[in-house]
């Protein structure tokens, strides 16, 4: 017998913990389905069907069903994706304005808005019309589907349409197409293949301030606090998504709820935000290549009559880059694929954040003032082509963006060391004490979606196991 690939034992290491659990399957998409009625009066600036996404917090100590499967979904996961939370839920919403108005709304801690958006798209018109009875049968479906191990390609049958998608996986070339995998069998009806579950469209959502984007990437890398004020919920939410995911393959580690990054679409809430260091108002774009947002001082911005722009005080520390802009503006002009589009500002980002954050992991000491020397000399301007102060960045260094990074360095530090050769000799009281804080960091590290390298976790896991074994 040949030998299993990675993606395929996952899959039986799925399947079989899976086998003995009710509803297991679904769970692993989706942590329920919910249809929430509106007064029409809340669902103001709503015309007609609409989608929009959110995130929020889980009760704190509540765990699902599958947490001992995360490790393994984790170590295959790609960097540049986002990843599958335990701290929080994301919640997709179709909502139809009409009397009574409701939405149906998909929760998940699965951060695959396009898969989920396309699904809303299939059963939610189906579900207005024939409400209850159609939830119960979709839900029954979805029990049925593979789990989503990163690297397959899985065939996703629901309400007659089959959803072909591809899991991202850590094999992935970053900002490159997805691996093919030949399909087995013959389907009927064909079926609706997804090109991602994840991607946004980065043009549609960067156009309006395509040419301040560097402010944003910026802003986002130091995790400065921040107002979107869009019109409409999905323009808010898109876009919102789409700068978290600017700075790749760093995990955004502030929180984009309330107190951190917020999209907002009623204009009331700038009177309440006035006070925050940076706002983006939003308008509807009137044309293609139609560029009206500009940046524009704090004082300028009024409670109700507030005109588009990105109002803030920061100074860029970075120089634009214009080639990049005369690209994609192009690129507009010649009717260049949004797909296309997207994947070049998608690996300029990429690009970016990796000049930025290569030093880091090469040159990283604990005398913080000693690494910050040797940024002047051996600093990103060896990596990049772009010009500007890099050293400005520091403000890097006070954001959660930066304890993200660092307690995932510190988790590979520890998991490489010689915890076992500790040990000997210690009292009772220092194992506990170690195993206790050894605990209490893979639960952080869980709780913050923070990628390690592969293996890592299984060491300590280990390690733990061993010392917890050794106490009389």
């Amino acid at each position: 017998m040949g030998s299993l690939d990675s993606s395929e034992s996952r899959l039986v290491e799925s399947e079989n913990t899976e086998s003995s659990l009710p509803w297991a399957r679904f769970s692993s998409w989706l942590e329920c389905v919910c249809v929430v009625t509106f007064d029409l009066g809340q669902a103001r600036g709503c015309l007609g069907d609409t989608q929009f996404s959110f995130r929020l917090h889980q009760s704190v100590g509540r765990r699902g069903s599958w947490f001992v499967e995360e490790n393994a979904y984790s170590r295959d996961a790609p960097l540049t994706s986002p990843q599958r939370a335990l701290a929080h839920f994301y919640g997709y919403v179709y909502f139809r304005q009409v009397e009574d108005a409701s939405s149906l709304v998909l929760v998940s801690r699965l951060p695959y808005a396009h898969l989920f958006q396309s699904l809303l798209q299939i059963i939610a018109p189906e579900y207005f019309e024939k409400l209850e009875p159609c939830l119960e049968a979709v839900c029954n479906e979805i029990d049925q589907w593979q789990s989503p191990v990163p690297g397959l390609t899985l065939n996703l049958p629901v309400m007659g349409v089959v959803m072909q998608v591809r899991i991202p996986s850590k094999n992935d070339k970053p900002g490159g197409s997805p691996v093919k995998q030949a399909q087995k069998e013959d389907l009927l009806p064909a079926p609706m293949m997804l090109s991602t579950i994840h991607e946004l469209d980065l043009l549609k959502c960067f156009q309006s301030f395509l040419i301040h984007l560097q402010i944003l990437w910026e802003l986002m890398l130091i995790g400065e606090a921040m107002v979107i004020l869009a019109p409409s919920p999905t323009v808010s939410s898109e876009t919102v998504l789409a700068l978290a995911s600017s700075i790749a393959p760093l995990q955004y580690c502030c929180d984009y709820s309330p107190n951190v990054i917020l999209g907002v679409t009623n204009p009331f809430f700038i009177k309440t935000f006035q006070s925050w260091p940076h706002i983006i108002h939003l308008g509807e774009l009137k044309m293609s290549g139609d560029l009206p947002v500009k940046v524009k001082k704090l004082a300028k911005l009024k409670t109700l009559d507030t005109k588009s722009g990105i109002y803030t005080a920061h100074k860029m520390f970075l120089q634009k880059e214009k080639s990049l802009i005369k690209r994609i503006l192009k690129g507009i002009q010649r009717k260049r694929p949004s797909e296309v589009q997207s994947a070049i500002l998608r690996r300029h980002l990429l690009e970016l954040t990796q000049s930025f954050i290569i030093p880091l992991n090469t040159t990283w000491s604990a005398r913080y003032p000693e690494f910050m020397g040797t940024l002047e000399y051996a600093g990103p301007r060896l990596t990049s082509v772009q010009k500007g102060d890099w050293v400005g960045l520091r403000k890097f260094f006070r954001s959660p963006n930066f304890d993200g990074w660092y307690q995932c360095l510190h988790l590979e530090v520890v998991c490489d060391a010689d915890l076992l050769g500790w040990t000997k000799g210690k009292s009772e009281v220092e194992l506990v004490d170690l195993v206790l804080k050894l605990r209490g960091k893979l639960i952080s590290k869980t709780h913050q979606y923070l990628p390690v390298k592969e293996g890592a976790l299984e060491n300590l896991e280990g390690y733990l196991q061993t010392i917890i074994n050794s106490v009389p």
